[in-house]
């Protein structure tokens, strides 16, 4: 069981890693070419991945392979476009954080969309969430280093992420992981391949540098692939509910590395608003005791944070 928790830890970690560095990408080359890259790297490593492990006959039927088109552009495409369009404005720590309102987002969209009956803690985590999202964006008044208008160009791809995990739903056990990953990241790359050429004429000089390339590399092969590799390896033996608890290393690696790395400075705004969002964090993702609530919290706690791919 200490395997399994260490990688979903190591997954969760990655995914906060990879906040800094969509910052520093953003602020080096286009979005639409950042998003289209990372996702045809990523195919071109889910691709023999999938053929070798899962060894799919033939082609998903249709019905899969429309849902799997919707959250490709909800969960991969508009996600990406609202995390480093986002980045491009506010801090990688506050962006961090913003991230850390998924489980509550789609607790709230279950019961919105779904018509799910949620329990007294899932409305707790999404008003937590809401309390630390006012918290941070407060910091504005301090003068701190975000932006309202980034954190909420984040927050839209945290809920074009919350209609992709909505969407998974329908095709829980009816495909394999990796397949599904690979279909969502192929469907991706089409939608984004216009605006990744349209964008090419204005790459700057010296953008393609071994830095920003080494970057990119990073950001698809560990966001796209290693991540969800580790989620599901430590889903295999440790059960959703608890796996959700581990969202918590999300916001929690993106601002340690944001002040190490990038040098941002962490206020006393950030501390209550880090506090509030693993508040909300734990509340909507903890093992319930009851079966009623618990089952209600295995939505949002199995979900992969992130633009993951989710079956």
């Amino acid at each position: 069981m200490l395997l399994a928790y260490l990688m979903l830890a190591s997954s969760m970690m990655l995914v906060g890693a990879n906040v800094p560095v969509a910052k520093l990408l953003a602020e080096a080359l286009p979005i639409p070419l950042i998003a289209c890259l990372r996702c045809l790297l990523a195919c071109m490593v889910l691709w023999p991945l999938m053929r070798l492990v899962e060894r799919p006959r033939g082609m998903p039927a249709p019905a899969v392979m429309g849902n799997l088109f919707w959250q490709a552009a909800f969960g991969t495409a508009l996600y990406n476009a609202g995390l480093l369009a986002g980045l491009r404005f506010t801090s990688a720590l506050e962006g961090g954080l913003v991230l850390a309102t998924l489980p509550a987002v789609v607790a709230v969209g279950s019961a919105l969309w779904l018509r799910e009956r949620l329990g007294v803690r899932a409305w707790a985590a999404a008003a937590l969430a809401g309390v630390g999202m006012a918290a941070i964006n407060a910091v504005r008044a301090g003068g701190g280093e975000g932006s309202l208008v980034g954190n909420a160009l984040v927050f839209a791809g945290v809920i074009g992420e919350a209609v992709y995990v909505l969407l998974a739903k329908r095709n829980s056990g009816r495909i394999g992981v990796i397949t599904a990953a690979f279909w969502m990241q192929a469907f991706s790359a089409g939608q984004l391949l216009p605006f990744a050429a349209l964008s090419l004429p204005r790459l700057a000089p010296g953008a393609a540098s071994p830095l920003n390339v080494a970057l990119l590399v990073f950001h698809s092969l560990t966001a796209s692939v290693l991540c969800l590799l580790l989620w599901y390896g430590g889903l295999r033996r440790a059960s959703a509910s608890v796996a959700g608890v581990f969202s918590a290393f999300l916001p929690a690696t993106a601002a340690v590395l944001a002040v190490l790395v990038l040098g941002e400075a962490f206020t006393a705004g950030h501390g209550a608003g880090f506090v509030l969002m693993l508040g909300s964090i734990l509340l909507a993702t903890w093992p319930a005791r009851s079966g009623r609530e618990g089952r209600q919290g295995e939505g949002p706690a199995a979900s992969f944070p992130g633009d993951r791919q989710r079956p």
